[in-house]
């Protein structure tokens, strides 16, 4: 079902999604997604969940066995991770991480993004022995924010993302995290 469901948003958007288009495309009964899901918005969330779940499972397997030397390296990564489910993820395109749904779709407690920046923060804390303060949390807040809405950008110029706006927002997101990671 929930691939069904990213085939639909790839197709028709979030606009276009229904329960009974969900049900007819993954060849079950109506009443087979209600089962699982209460409406529409709850088979978006399961989506984006399992986008957040591959995208921090991509990025950490790199994280941990690329061999970076330095927390920058991990920008790059985390880049380069969902630039590529954007591009090849049935679904990603539209949905990401729940934003076009509800912006508190993750979490009821937390917006999306903030989320996706706690996650990040924890695995860069982990794999790179930085300590992790209020300040620190804040900094990943503010990049992930600055950074979803450029790569937005990059992906509204071009479907496959303008290389050139993606390089700037790696840039962006490496400076500013820069100078409050190691006070450049």
């Amino acid at each position: 079902m929930l691939d069904a469901c990213a085939e639909i948003l790839d197709e028709s958007g979030y606009d276009g999604l229904s329960t009974t288009r969900i049900a007819h495309r993954a060849g079950v009964a109506i009443g087979s997604v209600y089962q699982f899901f209460p409406d529409k918005r709850a088979v978006a969330q399961a989506l984006a969940l399992r986008n957040l779940e591959m995208f921090g499972d991509r990025v950490s397997h790199r994280l941990q066995h690329g061999g970076y030397g330095h927390w920058s390296d991990a920008v790059g990564v985390v880049i380069e991770i969902f630039v590529e489910m954007h591009r090849t993820v049935p679904g990603f395109r539209v949905l990401r991480f729940g934003d076009v749904a509800d912006l508190h779709l993750l979490d009821a407690a937390a917006d999306n993004n903030s989320v996706v920046a706690d996650r990040l923060r924890a695995m860069v804390v982990r794999v790179f022995g930085l300590t992790d303060t209020p300040e620190l949390a804040r900094a990943f807040a503010i990049a992930v924010e600055a950074g979803d809405a450029v790569l937005k950008m990059a992906f509204r110029r071009e479907p496959g993302g303008d290389a050139a706006v993606v390089a700037e927002a790696d840039r962006l997101i490496r400076g500013y995290l820069a100078t409050h990671i190691d006070g450049r």
